[in-house]
């Protein structure tokens, strides 16, 4: 059982004891120093809060538990009940909100919830920001309010519905083309709000579509990360059903991966170069991901006259890049788009509008698009230390070391060789060292990354 506090929430396993896990104690405690945070940050007495949650099975417990504290601070919640991440997202500036809570521990399987802060942009918090409340949670410094200046609750049952209809109004959304292409999809939503959002925007975009796993009990179907090794059934359903393609999300809709037409996986890695191919093909620009994300970005980036750049790995980081340098499309290889025209956020719904305008544009199959990009391969490994082992010193030889080579050191150390680049982080929770490869080949990024992890082991055995 685990607790994981971190600048951008909370999340962990429901039960067990608290201080260890993501009990009603926890939840309450976090939301109450939530509550202190955007008071002083509003200057209000009375902050208005928007609430959402994906379908998990401590979904509504947990809402209960956030909302209720909420309530007791003194803060008016807007409740959207079942949403996704970017729904939320997109509500807080719509209604005016201080801030926003998204209930969901993403791609986490069904044990775990967590409490995903936002700010009165509807953008995750900054490091600054959620180390105060993290500080306010361990002090236990709350003042609750008086009878007299409890919240109030307003319910929102149509957010997904306003979402919907504004990736439909994106001018990039080619409405009307996609509606003559006669398109087939299978939708597997893993039993949460995908199910709702992904088949509803694609019957809104004539689409016919196959439900696989769209009932939204929080019972996940397989495991909930949008990988290859999950995806078995909707690979299978795509070609029984004869269908152009497959779409497939996490929990809270903010990663987007896709099948194609033979059952193969498109790769979570080029959904953002699928969707930034698009972007920049109408909007020449700059493109963002993170720097464990696939080269291919790079390249489409430069094909069509832009500059890429490497934020450190985490959603605000690459947000705050993008800002930095005016990006037209950014996001994350886990199949993360983040588009700044629609919201600064990591969203699936816009993804698929995307795609879809892509293939009206390109006439292609989805194998054949997937083919005319460069072909890379990843690998992701990591090295066990010793509890209490320098990580930081282990990287810094290894930067010292490949000082002649493109190295970046913004987050744990990365090397961009001629064909192939590697990057080691260590992790915030354990005593490793993760290790993150791309080459050509599957043995060349395999080979790369044995290669780095008998270096670091040959290094850290030398801090014994």
């Amino acid at each position: 059982m685990t607790l994981i506090k971190s600048i951008s929430g909370i999340r962990g396993t429901i039960g067990g004891e608290p201080g260890e896990n993501l009990t009603p104690l926890d939840a309450v405690k976090f939301a109450s120093a939530y509550a202190v945070w955007i008071k002083a940050n509003s200057g209000k007495s009375a902050p208005k809060v928007v609430i959402g949650r994906d379908a998990r099975l401590s979904g509504s417990m947990i809402q209960a538990l956030v909302q209720n504290t909420l309530i007791g601070m003194g803060c008016h919640i807007v409740d959207l009940g079942l949403s996704t991440t970017p729904t939320v997202e997109l509500a807080v500036p719509n209604e005016n909100a201080d801030g926003g809570i998204i209930l969901t521990a993403s791609h986490n399987p069904k044990q775990w919830n967590a409490l995903k802060l936002l700010n009165n942009k509807g953008e995750f918090l900054n490091g600054a920001e959620g180390q105060k409340i993290l500080d306010t949670a361990d002090a236990e410094d709350f003042s609750y309010a008086e009878v007299d200046h409890l919240g109030t609750v307003e319910i929102i049952e149509d957010y997904i519905p306003r979402h919907i209809q504004m990736v439909l109004d994106m001018p990039v959304t080619k409405v009307e083309q996609i509606k003559a292409a006669g398109f087939k999809v299978v939708v597997d939503g893993v039993n949460s709000t995908g199910g709702i959002a992904i088949p509803e925007l694609c019957r809104a975009l004539g689409v016919e579509v196959v439900e696989l796993y769209c009932d939204p009990t929080g019972h996940f179907p397989h495991n909930p990360e949008p990988k290859k090794e999950h995806l078995a059934d909707l690979c299978a359903a795509v070609v029984e059903n004869k269908a152009h393609m497959g779409i497939t999300v996490d929990p809270d809709v903010d990663r987007l991966a896709f099948v194609d037409e033979t059952g193969e996986m498109f790769g979570e890695e080029y959904t953002l170069v699928a969707c930034a191919d698009y972007i920049l093909g109408h909007k020449k620009g700059n493109t963002v991901s993170n720097l464990s994300s696939s080269r291919a970005l790079r390249d489409v980036t430069l094909k069509h006259g832009g500059s890429y750049f490497a934020a450190a790995v985490g959603e605000v980081n690459v947000v705050n890049t993008m800002k930095e340098k005016n990006a037209v499309i950014g996001g994350e290889g886990n199949g993360g788009i983040i588009y700044p025209d629609s919201h600064y956020g990591r969203d699936a719904l816009v993804g698929v509008a995307m795609f879809l305008s892509l293939l009206t544009e390109k006439k292609m199959k989805v194998s054949e698009l997937r083919a005319s990009y460069p072909s890379y391969f990843m690998g992701k490994k990591k090295v066990d230390l010793v509890k209490g082992m320098p990580v930081d010193a282990i990287l810094e030889e290894i930067q010292t070391k490949y000082k002649n080579e493109d190295v970046t050191s913004i987050d744990g150390v990365k090397i961009d060789f001629e064909n192939e680049w590697v990057h080691m982080r260590k992790s915030n929770t354990e005593p490793i060292i993760r290790i993150y490869t791309e080459a050509t080949s599957q043995k060349e990024a395999d080979d790369l990354a044995d290669r780095f992890i008998s270096e670091l082991e040959e290094i850290a055995q030398r801090h014994v």
